[in-house]
């Protein structure tokens, strides 16, 4: 099984409170479709000093509300850094989101916001952790995300290895890599350095305080085995919206309300069957509509009916429908509920059309979330790895980071 510990989410977060644990905070049930991605198109911003990041996101009133947004630099823990905003901002934030427009005839009205950083108003100075915050004009804080700023100063070079743990053989994928700070010189990198290494850009399960093993001259080696290794997971599942009429292979029928309603056809446990590959997106979705030419104002919200046959893995436990389209919150809309007639639990989830990836998680009692008992765990998966390298040098004040790299399983090797 594949564990983390649910993180309690504050609804007001300051950035004065030194100490406290950045956490990304989602948005009131009116805030949708929140798209935060860099130029290169991840799951979330990850970005060389310079190039740009972009917000985007519904709000399902409708009423062209004011929102503002803030940044916060944080060190390695995501606590807020000692630097002031003038040294790690050009220019000043707090301010209005001035990209916006209504949707055009569609059944469900929203407006749609669009921010791009750097703008006229704000660019960042020095690379490191950030959280973006967004705020309405009452200043409460609406939503807040993630993003990282590098510099591109040392080379990662990493692979993926099975695990050679016969308990987790088949289950469990190793990310093994190396430091190469070429020109850039470490004295002392045991103290100096420290990396994060993420799957699929899911934070939650991200591993911190990994030492490397060993040197090799100037080379840092990071050849762990436990220590590194993540469970595989399973693909995710998927479902595309993008052509409102028509039916597909996952979309059993369509039903006309107020709202399109997509009934999916029923999933099935997997953790017991042999694994299959097909394509996914490791838990992303993306905006697509065909009918319109701007996707962001003219698709459409359908209800997205969701099911999976109850199973005793799941027992009196919690079941949520589990994807980037809410960032992988557990919250009361896409939580489960079993249906006594037909012996399924359902979900209902009101989505812009497009392609989704998702998944099923169980949240146990003690406020653990299975993330695999409905999907299984297979080494063979495809997953992305993300290694960030952190630095902070004798005297600092601030953790930057020097160096990204990234590997992926599909050259998965013994």
């Amino acid at each position: 099984m594949q564990l983390f510990l649910k993180r309690s989410i504050l609804l007001l977060i300051t950035p004065f409170m030194f100490g406290q644990t950045m956490e990304e905070v989602n948005p009131p049930e009116n805030i949708k479709s929140i798209i935060f991605k860099g130029e290169n198109d991840d799951q979330f911003p990850v970005v060389q000093i310079g190039e740009s990041i972009f917000l985007e996101f519904d709000d399902l009133l409708a009423n062209e509300q004011d929102y503002y947004y803030k940044i916060i630099h944080c060190d390695y823990d995501w606590k807020p850094s000692r630097l002031l905003k003038s040294q790690y901002l050009k220019g000043i934030d707090n301010q209005r989101i001035l990209d916006y427009e209504n949707s055009y005839t569609t059944l469900q009205p929203y407006s749609n916001y669009k921010l791009t950083i750097p703008n006229e108003n704000v660019g960042v100075k020095v690379s490191g952790n950030f959280i973006l915050e967004v705020y309405n004009s009452g200043n409460d804080l609406q939503f807040s995300r993630k993003f990282v700023v590098y510099k591109d100063l040392v080379t990662v070079s990493g692979v993926i290895k099975r695990s050679r743990d016969f308990t987790f053989l088949n289950e469990k994928q190793v990310v093994q890599f190396n430091l190469n700070p070429g020109s850039f010189k470490l004295v002392n990198p045991k103290n100096e350095v420290k990396v994060a290494i993420l799957q699929n850009y899911h934070w939650p399960t991200a591993l911190f305080n990994i030492a490397p093993q060993f040197t090799m001259g100037t080379e840092l080696v990071y050849k762990y085995d436990q220590e590194t290794a993540f469970f595989g997971g399973n693909e995710y599942l998927n479902f595309d919206t993008k052509d409102l009429r028509v039916s597909s292979s996952e979309i059993s029928h369509i039903e006309i309300g107020d709202l399109y309603q997509h009934y999916l056809f029923p999933d099935t446990f997997r953790a017991d069957k042999p694994y299959t590959y097909y394509p996914d997106i490791n838990g992303d979705f993306v905006v697509r509509a065909l009918q319109g030419d701007d996707s962001s104002r003219e698709a459409e919200y359908t209800e997205v009916h969701f099911s999976v046959p109850y199973n005793p893995v799941v027992g009196l436990d919690n079941v949520y429908i589990y994807g980037k389209f809410n960032n992988y919150a557990l919250t009361p809309e896409n939580k489960m509920a079993y249906n006594e007639d037909n012996g399924m639990m359902e979900g209902i989830l009101k989505l812009k059309q497009g392609f989704y990836n998702y998944k099923y998680v169980v949240e146990r009692d003690d406020e653990t979330v299975d993330l695999n008992p409905i999907s299984g765990n297979f080494h063979v998966t495809e997953n992305t790895y993300l290694i960030l390298v952190y630095y902070r040098n004798f005297g600092d004040i601030f953790d930057s980071i020097i160096g990204v790299g990234s590997t992926n399983s599909q050259n998965i090797s013994n």
